[in-house]
C-alpha cells in the first residue's frame, strides 16, 4: 500500500466548512450571552448571601444595637439630669466678687480721706436653704422619675425582643413554605417526566403533557414567589438587629412551657404594668407633697467684704450675717388649682394602669386558649398532610396502570401541597401562639 498526501480541498466544501465552524462559534457565543445574566445573578446571590444567626444571638443583638433601644435609653440620662438639677437648689449656694472703682479724684473731709480715688471690693455671699419644703420633695419627685424612666427602657427593651423574635420565626415560616413549594414542584416535575415519556412512546395524549407542563409553571412562580418572600423576610431580621445586610434564621427555637393564670407574678413580670405603676406612684407621690408648699421658705447667708484701700466711714472687713423668711400670703386659689390637677393626674393614672391589667389578663387568657388550639389544629394539619400524601401515591400508582386520569393525579399533587402549607402554616402559627403567651406573661424580655 503507499500512503498520499490529502489534496486540495475543494473550494465549495471549504465554504461549506467555514459556514459550519462560523456557526458554531455563533452558537457557543449565544449560549455564553444566554449564561450570562445566569452567571451574574448568581454571583450577586453569592455576595449577598444573608448571614445565619441563632435566636439567642438575634435577641442579644438586637437588644445591643437596635436605635431604639439606645434612643429610649437617653431617657434614663435626661431624668437623672432633672434629679441633679432639683438637688442643685437644695444645696449651699457660694459666690463672689470683685469690684474695682476709679473716681476723678478722691474725696476728703477733715484732712481725712473719705472716699479713696481707686478702690477694689472683694466680697462673697454663702446661703444655705435651712427649710425648703417643696424644694426637698422635688428631689424625690425627680428620682420618681428616673425609677418611671427606667421602666419606659425596660417595655421598649421588651418591645424590641419581642418584634426580633417574630422576625426571627417569620424567617423560619418563609423558609418552610419554601420548602413545601420545591417539594411540590419536585412532584409536579417528576409527573411531567412521566407524562412527556408516556406521550414520547404513544402511550400518552399531548392533553395529559400539557397539563402536566402548566402545573410544573404554576409551581415555578408559587417558588418564586416564595423565595421572594423569605428574602423579605431576612431582610425584615436583618433591620431589626441593626445588619447591614440581610440575616437567616437558625435553628427553631424551643419556648418553655409558661405557667397558669394562678401566678400572679405576671403582673409585676410585666414591663408596661411595672412603667404604669411607677407613673402610678410617681402621681401619688406629688399629690402627698402638696402641702410641702405651704411651708414658708427659710435661707440663712453669711456675706463677707474686704475693702481695700479703706475710707475713713468704711472699713476694710467686714461680714454679715441674715435669715430670710418667705411665705406667699395671698396666691390667687393657685395652690387649691395645683392640687386639683395633681389629684387629676393621679386619678388619670390609676384609670390606666387598671385598663392594662384587664387588658393583660385577657392576652393571658386568650394566649392561653390560643396555644391549645394551635396545637390542635396542627395535630389535624399533619394527619390531612399524611393522608395527602398517601392520596398522591395511590394516585399516582394508579395513573400508571391507567385506571385513572392525570386530572387526579394533579389534584391529589395540589391537595397535597395545600396540605402541607397548611402544616407549615400551622406550625408557625403555634410558635407565636406560643411567643405570644410568654410575652404575656412577661416571662419574655
Amino acid at each position: 500500500m503507499s500512503s498520499r498526501l490529502p489534496g486540495p480541498l475543494d473550494p465549495r466544501r471549504r465554504r461549506a466548512l467555514a459556514r459550519r465552524a462560523s456557526g458554531g462559534l455563533r452558537a457557543a457565543g449565544y449560549v455564553f450571552l444566554a449564561l450570562l445574566p445566569t452567571l451574574a445573578h448568581a454571583q450577586t446571590l453569592q455576595r449577598s448571601a444573608p448571614v445565619k444567626m441563632e435566636f439567642d444571638a438575634v435577641i442579644k443583638q438586637a437588644v445591643d444595637k437596635n436605635p431604639t433601644v439606645a434612643r429610649a435609653a437617653t431617657n434614663i440620662s435626661r431624668a437623672e439630669a432633672l434629679l441633679q438639677q432639683a438637688r442643685a437648689v437644695t444645696m449651699p449656694l457660694v459666690t463672689a466678687s470683685v469690684t474695682n472703682a476709679t473716681l476723678d479724684s478722691a474725696r476728703a473731709f477733715a484732712s481725712g480721706t473719705i472716699q479713696p480715688q481707686n478702690q477694689t471690693t472683694i466680697s462673697g455671699s454663702a446661703s444655705f436653704p435651712v427649710l425648703a419644703a417643696s424644694r426637698w420633695a422635688a428631689v424625690q419627685q425627680a428620682r420618681d422619675q428616673v425609677d418611671v424612666a427606667q421602666a419606659g427602657v425596660a417595655e421598649v427593651r421588651q418591645q424590641v425582643v419581642v418584634a426580633a423574635a417574630q422576625a426571627y420565626l417569620s424567617v423560619i415560616g418563609a423558609r418552610r413554605q419554601v420548602e413545601v413549594t420545591e417539594r411540590s414542584l419536585e412532584s409536579a416535575r417528576s409527573h411531567l417526566d412521566y407524562a412527556q415519556k408516556r406521550f414520547e412512546g404513544g402511550a400518552g395524549s399531548r392533553l395529559n403533557q400539557l397539563r402536566a407542563s402548566q402545573i410544573v409553571s404554576t409551581e415555578e412562580a408559587r417558588l418564586e414567589a416564595a423565595r421572594l418572600g423569605l428574602r423579605t423576610a431576612q431582610e425584615a431580621l436583618g433591620v431589626i438587629v441593626a445588619s447591614d445586610g440581610p440575616v437567616d434564621a437558625g435553628a427553631e427555637p424551643v419556648f418553655d412551657q409558661p405557667g397558669t393564670m394562678d401566678d400572679d407574678a405576671w403582673r409585676k413580670a410585666r414591663p408596661d404594668l411595672a412603667t404604669q405603676a411607677a407613673i402610678e406612684r410617681s402621681a401619688e407621690r406629688v399629690l402627698l407633697d402638696t402641702w410641702k408648699d405651704l411651708v414658708p421658705n427659710v435661707n440663712a447667708s453669711f456675706d463677707p467684704a474686704f475693702v481695700t484701700p479703706a475710707g475713713i466711714f468704711q472699713p476694710s472687713r467686714t461680714w454679715r450675717f441674715s435669715v430670710s423668711t418667705t411665705y406667699a400670703l395671698f396666691e390667687g386659689g393657685q395652690r387649691k388649682i395645683l392640687k386639683r390637677n395633681r389629684e387629676i393626674t393621679l386619678d388619670q393614672a390609676k384609670i390606666t394602669l387598671s385598663s392594662l391589667e384587664i387588658r393583660a389578663r385577657s392576652e393571658v387568657r386568650l394566649a392561653q386558649e390560643s396555644v391549645q388550639s394551635r396545637e390542635r389544629t396542627l395535630a389535624t394539619a399533619r394527619q390531612a398532610a399524611e393522608q395527602a400524601a398517601e392520596v398522591v401515591t395511590i394516585t399516582t400508582s394508579a395513573f400508571q396502570v391507567g385506571a385513572t386520569t392525570n386530572l387526579e393525579v394533579i389534584d391529589a399533587q395540589r391537595a397535597a401541597r395545600d396540605a402541607d402549607t397548611t402544616v407549615a402554616m400551622s406550625e408557625d402559627a403555634l410558635r407565636r401562639a406560643k411567643l405570644d403567651l410568654l410575652v404575656a406573661l412577661g416571662r419574655f424580655k
